[in-house]
């Protein structure tokens, strides 16, 4: 079930809920009861283990060429 991010557009407060993907456009019932109405925006994620800034030679793991960590080698400067 995907995570779907809600904000209020007063106040500004920010709400993850798990829902279906058939309901994440439903409305959302304020969580703590004050009435505030949430709306869906856009979510922003960054993967674990992905290629830094477009770096395609950066291996999945965030590993430099030679396999060490951290760029060990000093290929990645």
């Amino acid at each position: 079930m995907p995570l779907y991010e809600y904000v209020c557009e007063t106040t500004g407060d920010v709400i993850e809920l798990l829902r279906p993907m058939a309901q994440a456009d439903d409305p959302v019932t304020d969580p703590d009861g004050k009435g505030r109405a949430f709306v869906r925006r856009q979510s922003t994620f960054q993967a674990k283990g992905g290629a830094p800034s477009g770096r395609a030679d950066v291996p999945l793991g965030g590993c430099c060429p030679c396999g060490k960590p951290g760029g060990g080698c000093g290929s990645m400067n």
